[in-house]
C-alpha cells in the first residue's frame, strides 16, 4: 500500500527584509515528503537549508506559496495553533542540545509532555522508558553537565520523541560530537526510521552524513538543485 504524504512544499517563497534590500532565502520551491521517509536536506552555508528547516518545522511562515502539514495548511495558522501542531506532530533535534541545565535528564524529556498538559507522575514514567530505551536508563538523575556530549544527544534525542511525533526533524544532529557518538546518533535515528516507521528529516552541510538518509535533497541559493 503506497504511503501518505504527511509534507508538501507548493511554491513556497521566503523573503526577508534587511533595511531596503529583500533576500530571498527560499525561491519557489516544491517538495513533497511521504511518512516514513528519511530525507537529508543539504547544501552549502546560505542555501537556504535552516529556512528550510523552519518552515517544515512549523516554526515559520512563508512569503508565498503553500505547506501542508498531514493535509492541514498550514501557512495560514495563527502562532498559537502552529505551536500546537508543532507539539504533536514535530519533535526537533538540535545542534547545541538546548537542554535546560538546573534539570535532569528525566526531566529535560518530560518538558514537552507538560506542555501537553500530562500529568506530572505519567509524563515522568513515559520519560524514564525512552530514556531506558537509548541506553541512558542510569543516567535519568544526572544533570546535563555531569553527561557526555553524545549522553546530551541522546537526552535530547529522547526529548524530541516525547510526544510520539510523526516527524523528527534534526538539525545538523552530530555537529558537536565526536565521530564515534555521531556514529551512535545517526544508528539511533536509523533505528528509528527502520523500526518505528518514523519520518526522519535531517539538516546538515556533511555529505558523508547525508547518505545515511533514503533520498538527499540539496539546495543551492534557496532552489532544490537535486532530489526534488
Amino acid at each position: 500500500m503506497a504511503k501518505s504524504e504527511i509534507i508538501r512544499l507548493e511554491n513556497v517563497w521566503k523573503t526577508y527584509k534587511m533595511g531596503e534590500v529583500e533576500v530571498n532565502a527560499l525561491v519557489g520551491v516544491s517538495l513533497a515528503i511521504t511518512q516514513g521517509d528519511f530525507v537529508a536536506i543539504t547544501g552549502a552555508s546560505g542555501s537556504g537549508k535552516s529556512t528550510m528547516m523552519n518552515l517544515v518545522g512549523c516554526l515559520d511562515l512563508p512569503t508565498k506559496g503553500v505547506i501542508y502539514l498531514d493535509s492541514k495548511n498550514i501557512s495560514v495558522l495563527a502562532e498559537s495553533e502552529l505551536a500546537q501542531i508543532r507539539g504533536k506532530k514535530i519533535g526537533f533535534i538540535f545542534q547545541q542540545f538546548h537542554l535546560i541545565p538546573t534539570l535532569s535528564a528525566v526531566e529535560n524529556v518530560m518538558l514537552p509532555l507538560e506542555f501537553q498538559d500530562i500529568p506530572t507522575e505519567t509524563a515522568k514514567k513515559i520519560a524514564a522508558e525512552i530514556l531506558h530505551k537509548v541506553g541512558l536508563g542510569d543516567r535519568i538523575g544526572h544533570l546535563p553537565s555531569q553527561l557526555s556530549g553524545g549522553e546530551q544527544q541522546r537526552v535530547a534525542i529522547s526529548r524530541s520523541l516525547a510526544n510520539d511525533p510523526d516527524v523528527v526533524l534534526a538539525d545538523e544532529p552530530t555537529g558537536n560530537l565526536d565521530s564515534i557518538a555521531g556514529a551512535n546518533v545517526l544508528e539511533l535515528l536509523q533505528s528509528l526510521w527502520k523500526k518505528e516507521g518514523k519520518t526522519i528529516i535531517m539538516v546538515t552541510h556533511d555529505l558523508k552524513l547525508a547518505s545515511y538518509a533514503k533520498r538527499i535533497i540539496q539546495l543551492k541559493d534557496g532552489q532544490i538543485i537535486k532530489g526534488g
